[in-house]
């Protein structure tokens, strides 16, 4: 590997034996034989600022020499590390592994080669060494200190503070300061010296692992966490920047985040002389494929940047380092560049298997010592739950075409929940892809070709149709993970198809990819009609469109998928789909009825006529009675949910099938949600009703049909409305169900939810996030593991029999803070904010108040129980077990549940916040469908969307006639506003949503639009109290 002088090494530094460590290739593989010859001498620079020296062979591959300074680490992860140094143009370049270093490092004695992170993990709890991590807060300390990491004042001096309690222990104001004015860790610092000492206040006893870890916990919720900004421009000659990470590229404006393209949408990476193409997989209702093209400050530039590109993707999606391609036997085409190392998944396999010892090391900085762990179980603070989803290794297979299928895929989503949370868009307009085509999901990257690109030189591959034909460097991606000719297309029907696509990439959130609406909207606002009744009217159509379309879902899309399998009883069709298709039948035809009627009320047929048509209750009345012909079928939904879920638990190949239904896009929502849209509707037309009723007044030639349409579905909404509330629980449990791991007997007769949510579980290591899902009869605990499914692991349970609660802040010091004293354990938790604590104190205590009053305690739920008498330390440890354990019996990925990462569960757990069971059936009510104008923070121009609203969340489309949405937004957390006169919105009818940095506008077409979607929206971005909604449901009672 190298002849290392006899020195101090980083070893002996950090006080590890002077072996030569931990191999960091796969058992039974052997290390390439190191050539003899001459000598090189190689200065490293590592994180902790000092110099090794290396000497190694000179005609050694780059990996001798990362293997050498891995070794004498003796570090275990090294494959997220890399050599970067400066080439002859003093552009600072990774080592490549394979090619030998003295091509590479022309002139070695005035070169200095830094080890530095390379590959930064979307979680920081993949990374299972306590030294990896440390070699982690280091990165990050370098790079607050170069002023490459920004974030606000709060932010930074939050992680100073994490790093001055790892280097000089617990806080002693005087110690504080002084170290501080020793050390700079950022620039301005001095301004931020009160605030970094009151945080370091807050970390007594926090060891320098723990800080460690809670450093990186900070850091990588940052926009600019792990980012190396290259500078580029767009077509037009904006000044922007590319960055790579672990989801895909990233393009900036300065600091700030302006569009991303997900691994899951690029189809092939190349580069022609300084240009730096971007080929995106075929949009669905484009007419031909995209080429997003970026200008770079030179070839060098850019090949260097494609090599990143290249190595980010086969180290977090690939399953295994990519093979090299066969010698051509006359002439070579392109690069021979690939991918060398083990891949994210490799290693965290590797590890996980164990076989390690334990090391004693010592930090350069700190004052205290630390063990370090080599056992295959993570330390307590590793298994900590990650915050985001693991997408390392998500790797996709199916067909997309226009006709529904079944697909067996894996998410690969972003590192934020909400998919529309990229801001403002900057980047070229994309183009439009064939009509036939579906957009795909998780491909997989094969190595590329380099053309040469001189004149007249060889053939290129297949161009783009927007550039000339130029030789070019492609990355081509197939979806099968296997090597493809660069120089052959892939067919938009052979794309890959999966439930989710990623909004940054479609032109629906590109600024530039809709045309401007903003005189045609002003034009047509004023010849429709201004009465309220007309957009009450308007609702119905919409909102029936919407409808018709989820009726679709069940009566076409999954119809089609369960005819071509064999999976589903027969007896089970037979209840489920000739109960949809008479329904699916009456409506089509109701709502072209609405749409007739508005048609004539708008003028646009029959302007003449005045009076007759300017009115819906008549439609209503008669389409209404005709529902009553329908109510067999309406009956018979709660039935089919109930055979649906029961045989799902007895046949594991139809709940496979299932599953991979509800990964395709089409299904936005829980499969078992659509069986219950039917009974939903009848309440929005009711409400819809009472609207019209409400606004008309007695003499009006509308008011008699109303209110007769009222009083019939009143009372079908009565006769159906026991069921509803039942059917919600059950198919809430059963959704509960799919999203927690670990668990027996979720749903039994009885059980009833009442809330889920984030909070903060005060053990021996301090506030560790939790999901806590509370029902009438026992209140789980779990933290999410590390698994592809991104399932949440139960770690105990606390029955609501003989349960107390009390506000706890003065005792603990901790805001916002509740003990809950069981008959078996006691546990102390923290909500986010004072509101927060409310809701769950009054959740919590309405469900012991039901437990007492039920027959006695609840029978156990954990597949594997704790014993019940466990001392209060053993059951912090148990609570402190590792999430590894989850896939500890898989071997690879793709044998690995998919699972939605999108669940209500995870937007809860992103943005630390709950949400009820009542909120829940709120929302069923509150559903809202229409077009909306939108508008980023930083853009010029309206889009014209179709946007609907349900489950939290808002769904956005090109047009009412897409079957599946484009992009999501799920809406808690987020503020509702009205702009203010500074923000500069001259129109009329908008609103705000804001969260973070995410700003969006949307502007309605009338005053009566405008308040239904404030009130909807208001819904899902803040639940009101217990007693509010209970007085609300009063007052509407079936």
């Amino acid at each position: 590997m190298g002849e290392i002088e006899q020195k101090p090494t980083p070893a002996s530094r950090l006080g590890g034996p002077e072996n030569s460590g931990i191999s960091t290739l796969e058992r039974g593989q052997k290390p390439p034989p190191t050539p003899s010859g001459k000598l090189m001498t190689v200065k490293i620079q590592m994180l902790d600022d000092t110099q090794e020296t290396f000497e190694v062979p000179q005609r050694a591959p780059g990996k001798v020499l990362l293997d050498a300074v891995c070794s004498h680490l003796n570090l275990v992860e090294g494959d997220y590390f890399g050599l970067e140094f400066p080439d002859h143009k003093k552009i600072m370049v990774w080592l490549d592994l394979l090619k030998p270093i003295a091509k590479q490092i022309r002139r070695p004695k005035h070169v200095v080669v830094k080890f530095v992170v390379k590959f930064f993990p979307p979680d920081h709890t993949q990374l299972q060494e306590e030294l990896t991590r440390y070699l982690f807060a280091l990165q990050v300390k370098q790079d607050l200190a170069q002023g490459r990491l920004t974030c606000n004042d709060t932010s930074a001096a939050l992680l100073i503070s994490h790093i001055v309690q790892s280097e000089i222990g617990d806080f002693d104001e005087a110690l504080d300061r002084e170290h501080l004015a020793k050390n700079k860790y950022i620039p301005q610092q001095d301004a931020l010296e009160d605030k970094i000492v009151e945080f370091h206040h807050s970390h007594i006893g926090q060891t320098p692992a723990e800080s460690d870890f809670q450093l990186l916990e900070v850091a990588r919720r940052l926009e600019m966490y792990g980012i190396r900004l290259h500078p580029a421009k767009d077509r037009e000659g904006t000044k922007i920047n590319l960055a790579v990470a672990n989801t895909g590229i990233l393009v900036f404006q300065g600091f700030t985040k302006i569009n991303a393209f997900n691994w899951a949408k690029v189809r092939k990476l190349s580069f022609k002389r300084k240009r730096f193409l971007i080929k995106l997989r075929p949009d669905v209702n484009s007419s031909y494929q995209d080429t997003l093209e970026f200008l770079m400050a030179g070839r060098d530039f850019c090949k260097s940047f494609w090599k990143i590109c290249v190595e980010h993707h086969a180290f977090f999606r690939l399953f295994e380092e990519p093979k090299p391609k066969p010698k051509p036997v006359l002439f070579s085409r392109g690069s021979s560049f690939r991918f060398s190392g083990r891949t994210q998944k490799q290693v965290l396999d590797y590890v996980k298997e164990g076989g390690h010892k334990k090391v004693q090391f010592e930090r350069k900085h700190s004052k205290i010592h630390s063990t370090r762990s080599l056992a295959s179980q993570p330390t307590a603070s590793n298994s900590e739950v990650p915050k985001q989803s693991p997408q390392s290794a998500s790797l996709t297979f199916g067909v997309g075409s226009e006709s529904p299928s079944v697909q067996s895929c894996q998410q690969a989503k972003e590192a934020k929940v909400s998919t529309l949370e990229s801001g403002p868009h900057q980047s070229p307009a994309l183009s439009k892809s064939p009509p036939g085509s579906r957009a795909a999901d998780g491909p997989a990257m094969v190595p590329p070709e380099e053309e040469e690109e001189e004149e007249g030189g060889k053939d290129g591959t297949q161009p783009s149709k927007r550039q000339p034909p130029q030789p070019s460097t492609e990355l081509s991606i197939n979806s099968q993970g296997g090597v493809a000719p660069t120089n052959v297309t892939l067919s938009p029907n052979l794309s890959p198809d999966t439930k989710q696509a990623s909004p940054l990439i479609s032109p629906l959130l590109n600024d530039q990819a809709c045309p401007r609406t903003d005189d045609e909207e002003e034009g047509r606002r004023k010849r429709f009609p201004t009465d309220k009744a007309y957009f009450i009217a308007k609702e119905v159509s919409t909102t029936e469109r919407t409808y018709l379309k989820d009726l679709e879902v069940i009566a076409s899309w999954f119809q089609s998928t369960v005819s071509k399998d064999d999976s589903m009883p027969e007896a089970l069709k037979s209840l489920i789909f000739p109960n949809f298709e008479p329904l699916h039948k009456f409506h089509t035809n109701f709502l072209k009825e609405i749409e007739q009627r508005l048609a004539l009320w708008e003028g646009r047929s029959n302007a003449h006529i005045r009076g007759d048509y300017q009115r819906i209750g008549d439609v209503m009345l008669k389409n209404i009675q005709g529902m009553k012909h329908l109510a067999a079928h309406l009956w018979k939904h709660s039935e089919a949910l109930e055979a649906l879920e029961n045989s799902i638990k007895g046949s594991r190949r139809l709940e496979h099938f299932c599953r991979d239904f509800e990964l395709q896009k089409v299904c936005y929502l829980p499969l078992n949600t659509f069986l219950l849209r039917p009974l939903h509707r009848l309440m929005h037309y009711k409400q819809v009703l009472e609207r019209l009723c409400k606004h008309h007044p007695p003499s009006h030639a509308d008011f008699r049909d109303c209110r007769a349409a009222l009083a019939e579905i009143t009372e079908m909404v009565a006769q159906l409305h026991g069921t509803m509330i039942k059917m919600e629980n059950f198919q809430k449990l059963h959704e509960l169900k799919k999203d927690l791991i670990g668990i027996d007997n979720l749903v039994i007769p009885g059980r009833e939810f009442i809330r889920l949510g984030s909070l903060s579980k005060l053990s021996g290591k301090g506030l560790q996030q939790r999901m806590f899902f509370l029902f009438n009869d026992v209140l789980l605990y779990t933290s999410r593991g590390l698994t592809a499914s991104n399932q949440f692991k139960v770690h105990g349970q606390l029955p609501l029999y003989g349960m107390t609660i009390e506000e706890s802040e003065e005792e603990w010091g901790v805001p916002h803070c509740l003990t809950l004293r069981g008959q078996r354990q006691s546990i102390i938790v923290a909500a986010s904010s004072r509101s927060e604590m409310e809701k769950w104190m009054e959740d919590i205590q309405m469900a012991i108040d039901l437990a007492e009053k039920s027959n006695g305690p609840t029978p156990e739920l954990l597949a594997s129980s704790p014993p019940d008498n466990k001392s209060p330390d053993e059951a912090t440890a148990a609570d402190q077990e590792s999430e590894d354990d989850l896939s500890a019996s898989r071997t690879s990925l793709e044998r690995q549940a998919p699972h939605r990462g999108n669940t209500m569960v995870h937007v809860c757990w992103h943005r630390n916040t709950s949400v009820s069971m009542v909120d829940f059936s709120i929302a069923v009510e509150n559903q809202l469908s229409g077009n909306l104008l939108r508008k980023f923070k930083n853009s010029n121009g309206w889009q014209k969307l179709w946007v609907v609203f349900t489950n939290f969340c808002l769904f956005f489309y090109k047009s009412h006639q897409d079957n599946h949405p484009l992009a999501s937004l799920p809406l808690l957390g987020y503020s509702l506003t009205i702009p203010s006169e500074s923000e500069n919105i001259h129109k009329d009818y908008v609103f705000k949503l804001h969260f973070k940095s995410h700003v969006y506008y949307f502007r309605a077409e009338s005053e009566y639009t405008f308040e239904r979607w404030m009130e909807v929206i208001r819904s899902a971005t803040s639940s009101a109290s217990r007693a509010h909604i209970l007085s609300h449901k009063e007052s509407h009672l079936y």
